[in-house]
């Protein structure tokens, strides 16, 4: 039996449990594909997607056939023949928890479903202001806050697609260079399913506004300890100083030079400062608003899955 959590507003299963609900969903997954899929010093593997991403992508295309049922029953009602409006999934949590891996498999799996062939994924740092404004606002100390996003301009952008319009452009973010690249969009052409992958995307909106959230169809929140996300940061610096920031373009270049107790330091303490403390104000406050919540060990190995009921 699955134990009910959190005012029976949740049902919260173990890994175990978890599993079996893949029932017969194939695996379309090669261990090539997963190298290519897997995120930084993430050590996923096929029995993770087998045990928990083939179960989740069994419930998210029972979610989506329902929710295309639900607007045929609108439309018919109304007398409308429209084509089905794209499915919008968001998936949050914070820095070094794992959300991209998640993000980037799950469009790999769902569209391989034949009821959703057509998948697209953006994230939220294409919606990050450019440095010259952070600068010009005193806030480049805190990029990825809720304050660093053009919150705006990424609700239309999910508004637009959720809306059915036939070409929507967003920005594109570049990681070598911390920055929005100028001229550059990224275009969605009417998905079926749109994944939306960010730190804040459950974050509720002002008063009289619209949050992104608010056109999510379904909502992942991938969670861990506070001190094992720590060590995944610290770690996964580790890894981009040695790879990534040795890049004469990598706008960490400078960072690559330094010892490993200076970088150990320097990332502790930017964890400290600035991911940890987004973490406990923003990010992880919005838990309770997601769908299903992804309990990972200290080894990155998802333990236990939190399915809201309502």
């Amino acid at each position: 039996m699955a134990d009910v959590a959190d005012g029976d507003a949740y049902v919260e299963l173990s890994r175990e449990q978890w599993r079996d609900r893949r029932k017969n969903t194939p695996l379309t997954l090669t261990e090539v594909e997963l190298a290519e899929l897997r995120g930084v010093d993430d050590p996923i593997d096929l029995a993770e997607v087998t045990d928990i991403y083939l179960p989740l992508t069994r419930l998210l295309n029972l979610h989506f056939t329902g929710s295309r049922q639900r607007s045929a029953a609108v439309g018919a009602f109304l007398g409308e023949s429209a084509s089905p409006l794209p499915y919008v999934l968001g998936i949050a949590g914070s820095v070094a928890v794992g959300k991209s891996t998640t993000a980037r498999l799950l469009h790999t799996l769902l569209a391989r479903w034949p009821e959703h062939p057509r998948v697209d994924l953006i994230t939220t740092d294409s919606f990050l202001y450019p440095n010259k404004v952070l600068e010009e606002r005193g806030i480049m100390h805190r990029k990825g806050f809720p304050e660093s996003y053009d919150r705006r301009a990424l609700v239309r952008f999910v508004a637009a697609v959720k809306a059915g319009n036939p070409a929507v452009d967003a920005p594109v973010y570049s990681h070598l260079e911390y920055d929005i690249v100028p001229g550059a969009v990224q275009t969605v052409r009417r998905p079926d399913i749109l994944i939306v992958e960010g730190l804040n995307v459950l974050q509720p909106a002002p008063p009289a506004s619209l949050a992104v959230c608010d056109y999510f169809d379904f909502s992942i929140y991938v969670d861990a300890r506070v001190e094992d996300i720590r060590n995944w940061y610290v770690d996964r610096f580790h890894k981009l100083r040695r790879t990534a920031f040795a890049d004469p373009k990598s706008y960490f270049n400078h960072i690559a030079a330094l010892s490993h107790e200076e970088a150990t330091s320097f990332a502790e303490n930017v964890w400290r400062d600035i991911n940890e403390r987004n973490l406990i104000e923003n990010i992880a406050p919005t838990r309770g608003r997601a769908g299903l919540i992804l309990r990972k060990g200290p080894d990155h190995s998802v333990r236990h899955v939190r399915l809201r009921r309502t």
